[in-house]
């Protein structure tokens, strides 16, 4: 039977989760598939599994009981495999791979950090720092209609909006990375010019945490930081 997968721990990890339940409906039993060194925890994989909000809770409930015990690798939702056997053979395979992220993972949580910036404000620097883009604009607002003015005027600002949040992503990296262990980016959207993860020992916590506040307030009320953990180090797996 197909079983799914939750997460990759040491062999020595207490694994506490006996009062947990796996995905599915009704909800499955946590078991673990073992070798002398590593072990996977797994359930019965249901048929029918989606993420719904149930079984997205259970796999993260795993996850994060794991982690309060020691070190662990989480898998992202909805990994399944053969059966114990062939999750037991891959844990043979790549048991020094596994062992290499255990420890780079230990005493460790990741911290998920997005940056937005005031769109109305860029705009307003835009024009009182770049000559080129307020005269294109004061221009275009006195009356001349040329479709060639309006479109210069668009790609300049897209390039300086680009170039600037460039700038600013580079700093924020620049005043937080020096507290973390290991960061990894991810693609930005919507407003955001940042989206990064970052993996932070559990004895420098506050401070990264004190170190983001204080970037916080040294950018402004036109910045917006989101700041999300600490949380299973998915983005280090």
């Amino acid at each position: 039977m197909a079983v799914y997968v939750y997460s990759i721990v040491a062999a020595t990890h207490p694994q506490h989760l006996d009062d947990l339940d796996g995905v599915g409906k009704p909800p499955t039993n946590l078991r673990t598939v073992r070798t002398d060194e590593l072990a996977a925890v797994v359930s019965d994989a249901p048929e029918d599994l989606r993420p719904k909000r149930r079984d997205l809770g259970a796999h993260q409930a795993v996850q994060e009981r794991l982690m309060a015990d020691g070190t662990v690798l989480p898998l992202q939702f909805g990994f399944t495999s053969q059966d114990d056997d062939a999750v037991r053979a891959v844990l043979e395979d790549r048991k020094e791979e596994f062992a290499e992220r255990l420890g780079a993972l230990e005493n460790c949580a990741e911290y998920h950090l997005k940056a937005a910036r005031d769109e109305d404000a860029l705009l307003r620097e835009i024009l009182l720092e770049s000559d080129e883009a307020r005269g294109l604009n004061e221009e275009i607002r006195s009356g001349n209609s040329s479709p060639d003015l309006a479109l210069a005027l668009g790609e300049l600002v897209s390039r300086e909006v680009q170039e600037r949040q460039d700038r600013l992503a580079a700093g924020v990296l620049d005043a937080l990375r020096g507290f973390a262990r290991e960061e990894r980016t991810s693609q930005a959207t919507g407003n955001d010019f940042l989206s990064v993860s970052f993996l932070v020992e559990r004895d420098k916590e506050q401070s990264f945490l004190n170190a983001e506040q204080d970037l916080a307030k040294e950018l402004g009320e036109d910045f917006e930081l989101r700041l999300h953990g600490p949380l299973p180090a998915y983005s280090f797996v």
